[in-house]
């Protein structure tokens, strides 16, 4: 039996601990300030950066990695407290696209300045990322295409 890990291993399982321990730090601060889980700012913050603000759920799926019926379950909620709004698309009545109502804008905008210090606060502590931030974001952006 085989026990030696190999640094193929070593990686998988530093990425998994670093993006659980990240995921937790944010949930935490968005629930805290916010009221919302990073999995709902992912999704609204991925409606804010669509193009002409509209996008189908398929689109919103693709984006944040849940499926189309998630994206739905996820979306519902928070058209209810009114920061997303749904329409039928003129192309096709099948389709419903959703946007962010101004409440919504608002929010992805004071949840991205939570972010943002919880990144500043992460980085603080960790000093051989916090100056490469760039190459850093690259490499993870490059890692799984």
């Amino acid at each position: 039996m085989n026990t030696q890990i190999s640094k193929e291993q070593k990686l998988a399982l530093a990425f998994a601990a670093a993006s659980r321990r990240l995921e937790n730090r944010l949930d935490s601060s968005l629930g805290a300030i916010r009221g919302i889980s990073l999995a709902e700012y992912r999704l609204l913050r991925a409606l804010a950066d669509a193009p002409g603000a509209w996008a189908s759920r398929v689109d919103l799926a693709q984006v944040v990695g849940l499926t189309p019926s998630g994206v739905t379950r996820a979306l519902r909620p928070m058209e209810k407290l009114g920061f997303v709004t749904t329409a039928k698309s003129k192309r096709d009545a099948r389709l419903a696209l959703a946007s962010l109502t101004p409440a919504g804008k608002e929010l992805v905008d004071d949840a991205s300045g939570v972010v943002n210090d919880t990144m500043k606060s992460i980085m603080e502590r960790s000093s051989k990322v916090s100056g490469r931030i760039k190459e850093t974001t690259e490499l993870l952006e490059d890692f799984c295409r």
